[in-house]
């Protein structure tokens, strides 16, 4: 208590014995108030340091394709009598268009009448033939007259040929008018209603398969001296992340961005088509570094920092120098090692040598 407190004090009693005493015990009381208590350990959630290979990594951007993509197109002319409404899913050979087939019907009806009529011909040609060489032994006849024969037979044979052919196609057209899914899928787009003619090759549905899926992304070239086929590369949905496995690497690139195409087969997570992702690819060969998880830093005006948790549970504080980052992890350099318990949780309001209660759950 200060001379000027001392002072006051006593003339309080002076003038007032029960005041006097009632302001000393109440600065008494706050002298004691004001010393700080002793603040129990805080609850911590911590991870170790590994040692881990990393690789610097930049994103890139991709899209979730089927394989299985086709615009299915008429191969016959005609007018369509059915078209599969969008969102339709189909079998592969189910149908996903009918046009109409009379046309097509009559023209097979003519075509088997000429293969009858043909055959007739046939018949008797051969007959003929059969009729004039003994004529012809006997000299009863000449021998053009069996050559006559013998052609004329040869032509019947012919005709026959081609109106048999001309059946086969008018089948194969009429069974084209029926248009069937090359594989499993869903209808996702139709070019063409029915009601309107259709001609050879014009577009009628846009048929996905939505199972058969993979992500397509392109790097620049750079690139392509640290990745593999069989390479796994780490995809990221927000929030969802996967993982893909290079399937293909076109080596040419295109001439405009001269990007190079990347095709990734998906593990585990599943997108639909046409989800935009973000692809980590390495820029860099991977090397042996330090690692601890990205919520261990500290980040601060005066630097980046983590917290490590000692034997005795007091926590120190480790200015670090971050390098090479992948996923979740990063590399810290300045003191910290192989098997230190970093702070992940609940370091942000720490202090140097503060006592620490590691939370159950932590990694050990």
């Amino acid at each position: 208590m200060s001379h000027l407190e001392l002072s006051f004090v006593c003339l309080c009693r002076r003038r007032t014995p029960w005041l006097g005493a009632t302001i000393v015990a109440l600065m008494v009381n706050g002298v004691v108030a004001a010393q700080p208590a002793e603040q129990p350990p805080a609850p911590v959630v911590v991870a170790p340091a590994e040692e881990r290979l990393l690789a610097p990594v930049t994103f890139f951007s991709g899209t979730v394709i089927s394989r299985d993509d086709a615009k299915l197109a008429a191969e016959v002319e005609g007018r369509l009598k059915w078209v599969a409404d969008v969102g339709t899913s189909v079998k592969r050979g189910q149908s996903v268009a009918r046009l109409d087939d009379v046309l097509i019907r009559e023209a097979l009806a003519e075509n088997e009448a000429t293969v009858v009529r043909e055959q007739a011909r046939l018949t008797f040609y051969t007959q003929e033939v059969e009729r004039l060489q003994p004529l012809l032994e006997r000299k009863i006849v000449t021998p053009s007259s069996l050559d006559q024969a013998i052609s004329n037979h040869r032509v019947a044979e012919s005709e026959l040929a081609v109106a048999r052919a001309r059946v086969m196609q008018a089948d194969e057209q009429l069974e084209r008018t029926n248009l069937r899914a090359p594989f499993d899928g869903v209808v996702t787009e139709r070019f063409v209603q029915a009601g309107e003619w259709a001609t050879r090759g014009t577009a009628i549905v846009r048929l996905v398969d939505a199972q058969s899926l993979e992500v397509q992304t392109r790097v620049p070239a750079e690139t392509l001296a640290f990745i593999n086929k069989g390479s796994d590369l780490k995809l990221t949905a927000s929030p969802r992340q996967s993982t893909g496995t290079v399937r293909a690497i076109v080596p040419v690139g295109d001439d405009r961005s001269r990007l190079y195409e990347l095709r990734l087969t998906l593990k585990g997570q599943r997108w639909p088509a046409g989800q935009a992702v973000r692809v980590e690819v390495p820029t860099a060969p991977a090397r042996k570094v330090v690692a601890v998880p990205r919520d261990a830093l500290v980040i601060r005006r005066d630097g980046t920092s983590i917290f490590r948790v000692n034997d005795d549970d007091t926590a120190e504080r480790v200015n670090v120098d971050t390098g090479v980052a992948a996923g979740p992890l990063i590399e810290v350099n300045n003191g910290v090692r192989a098997g230190d318990r970093v702070v992940i949780r609940g370091g942000e309001r720490l202090r140097p040598g503060q006592k620490v209660v590691v939370v159950p759950g932590s990694q050990p």
